[in-house]
């Protein structure tokens, strides 16, 4: 009798364990199936950036004219707006940057070393973009802004004398088009790899600023690679069914 009862109680602890294993497994059916996690892009964003540049700038005179290579690093910030609709995604953006894209070289028949340094670089955009989930594509374009210094040394007797330096500053006006990638990499930060050209358009020094006797024209146009990293608010990834 009491094999009969241990094997009884020993086949209903049996028949409750696999009863809660039962409830504990997951069930997925056709009515209910997973949730999948999508990558918001619309918010309001702020970030940090920093890269290199490289340029031109050319002088031109009633003599001739002479182009100058330029190279350099900048570093700033921006700030800005994505609004998503569906996989597309809309946006405005501001940035600035201090920047050191400079070079030198020499001009007037060898009379002179002329130089350029655009100092600052800054945009105000349009963004048009494609989203992967939290890949984003995008191409960007608006207003361009530079402040350039140019200078002009001089290197032979006569007027000016030799080592008086001519300079001129100007902000440049122009335009700023590129493209890039960014990549969220958390709810609401993501990095982003960016190429941008500007169109500055020309400016003139007038006579006696870089050369004693001539207007000088400078045109100047600047390539950039940036990377950089934002923050956003609003936006969080959600889950779709």
């Amino acid at each position: 009798m009491k094999k009969i009862l241990l094997g009884t109680v020993a086949l209903a602890a049996l028949g409750l364990a696999q009863a809660s294993a039962a409830d504990l497994a997951p069930r997925y059916t056709k009515a209910a199936p997973m949730m999948a996690a999508v990558y918001d892009w619309t918010g309001f964003y702020i970030g940090a950036n920093g890269g290199g540049g490289w340029g031109r700038d050319r002088f031109s005179t009633t003599g001739g004219s002479v182009g100058i290579n330029t190279s350099g690093g900048f570093a700033g910030g921006q700030i800005g707006y994505n609004w998503q609709t569906g996989a597309w995604v809309l946006g405005l953006e501001a940035d600035g940057d201090w920047a050191d894209i400079k070079g030198t070289t020499g001009c007037a028949a060898g009379l002179f070393v002329c130089s350029s340094d655009a100092r600052a670089l800054a945009s105000f955009r349009g963004r048009v973009g494609y989203a992967v989930n939290n890949v984003l594509f995008y191409g960007t374009g608006g207003a361009g802004y530079a402040n350039v210094h140019n200078t002009a040394l001089s290197l032979a007797a006569g007027v000016p004398a030799v080592g008086a330096t001519g300079a001129f500053n100007s902000d440049r006006w122009g335009y700023a088009a590129g493209a890039g990638i960014e990549w969220g990499f958390s709810p609401n930060w993501s990095a982003k790899v960016e190429y941008m050209h500007y169109g500055l358009g020309s400016e003139t020094a007038p006579a006696g600023t870089l050369n004693p006797a001539l207007n000088v024209t400078s045109r100047v146009d600047i390539d950039t690679v940036k990377v950089g990293v934002n923050y956003r608010w609003g936006g969080p990834v959600i889950a779709r069914y």
